[in-house]
């Protein structure tokens, strides 16, 4: 019997790869927005992420999100980042 491929993909804050369910997607859409892609399946560059704090705050604190997207963020879509990253 085959088994079912499970996507690998890598957190940009601690770089160990996990399941791709297991972690959070960030996109930066094409329209020029930064999301919180929940659905893993939208449009644009993606960045993904462990659900843990730590991760968020060493991403969010140094360049790796802006560098890992390949753009600039802004002050305002920082704010969001770190509301939904006091959830953990």
């Amino acid at each position: 019997m085959r088994r079912k491929h499970i996507p690998q993909r890598t957190c940009i804050g601690c770089r160990q790869v996990k399941s791709k369910r297991e972690l959070i997607r960030l996109v930066y859409t094409p329209e020029g927005d930064l999301v919180v892609d929940e659905t893993g399946k939208r449009n644009g560059r993606g960045a993904y992420l462990c659900p843990d704090k730590a991760c968020w705050e060493a991403v969010l604190g140094g360049g790796q999100l802006a560098k890992a997207l390949k753009t600039k963020i802004g002050e305002q879509e920082m704010r969001v980042l770190r509301e939904f990253a006091a959830r953990f």
